[in-house]
């Protein structure tokens, strides 16, 4: 399985699609310009298993919420899309179908409509969230996970390779928890997978794919919906609903992870929110801060573009984007108020 990584057409597959959407970046274009020797040498390195992850460069975005984004090298960038076309499919199979995050065929609007389908059927929901999720990663308990599925000792080096790089990059962001039988050397074991990584996203559905079959054959939820860390349940019993947010404590704790307080089930008539929108049988409206955030982020984009700093083409392509995802809500009049004006004249473009 191991030599499939390094194959030229793989990481040539690897490197179109780690460069998507980013060819216009300093470093996506420095590895483009000698784009044979770079792969050239990532395939050498990964043959003779010399290849050894480069720093992260982190930043604070706030999309609202203060999240620490973990970026790693482009070259890095490659080896984890080489790894994850070849993995991924092994463990696609496995995947319940009510995970909708970084799947080939789901993502956000559909996670919606299902999450909406089941309000419509189901009297009562119950949401969970996991606190500090992606900090949060236990490696040993992951790499068991990846085991199971994976024999080739070389890939599991590499797999070990990319956790290792990412030891102690979120490490500020999480808050100890200590559980059952632990002692003092439970705050030393190596946890967190880098908000970015393409590795992260798909390693994060491995990680509670266990939790997601729990739910499904255990407690045989009838109405589940997963996004990353983001899970719902549905039913027409409470009290059942309370029993089983009881079990998913206790199951993830088997991950170490804990949930939120104050996870209760609620009517789904009365709306809850999820994945931005706050979402009922009949509608689904934009969280106000969701609104905010891009109006200022569009006020901001604007007086760039009217400086000359922006052009027209990036801030149309913002603007799509965000109508784009809105537009699967009720939210024709926030649009119009968002939107309303006229663009002011651009100045000299600086150089």
């Amino acid at each position: 399985m191991y030599d499939q990584i390094y194959t030229w057409p793989n990481l040539l597959l690897a490197y179109r699609r780690a460069s998507k959407g980013k060819r216009g970046q300093a470093n996506v274009a420095a590895f483009e310009h000698r784009l044979e020797d770079n792969l050239l040498r990532l395939q050498a390195e990964l043959a003779d298993q010399t290849y050894r992850p480069g720093p992260y460069t982190s930043f604070f975005i706030h999309e609202p919420k203060r999240r620490l984004i973990s970026a790693a090298p482009f070259r890095d960038r490659v080896v984890h899309h080489a790894l994850c076309n070849v993995i991924e499919p092994i463990f696609e199979r496995s995947f319940v179908a009510d995970s909708y995050a970084n799947r080939v065929g789901k993502g956000t609007h559909r996670a919606l409509a299902a999450a909406q389908q089941f309000a419509r059927s189901y009297r009562y929901v119950l949401q969970l969230d996991v606190v500090q999720f992606f900090p949060a990663i236990d490696h040993a308990i992951l790499r068991q996970t990846l085991v199971k599925k994976l024999g080739d000792p070389a890939v599991l080096w590499l797999i070990d390779q990319i956790l290792a790089s990412g030891v102690g990059v979120l490490s500020e962001s999480y808050d100890m928890v200590y559980f059952p039988g632990d002692d003092l050397f439970a705050a030393q074991r190596p946890r967190g997978l880098p908000i970015g990584n393409l590795t992260s996203q798909f390693w994060a559905n491995c990680y509670l794919n266990p939790f997601d079959h729990f739910v499904k054959r255990q407690l045989r939820c009838p109405a589940y919906v997963r996004y990353v860390d983001d899970i719902l349940l549905f039913g027409d019993d409470k009290r059942a609903l309370h029993g089983w947010r009881d079990a998913c404590v206790d199951r993830l704790a088997r991950c170490r992870l804990t949930i939120h307080p104050g996870a209760h089930a609620r009517p789904a008539s009365e709306g809850f929110p999820f994945l931005g929108f706050t979402l009922y049988p009949d509608r689904r409206r934009l969280k106000r801060r969701k609104g905010v955030y891009f109006q200022r982020r569009l006020r901001r984009m604007i007086a760039a573009y009217a400086a000359g700093e922006l052009s027209l083409d990036q801030l149309t392509a913002s603007v799509k984007g965000w109508t784009n995802h809105v537009r699967y809500g009720n939210t024709v009049g926030l649009r119009k108020a968002v939107l309303k004006g006229p663009l002011p004249r651009p100045m000299e473009r600086k150089t």
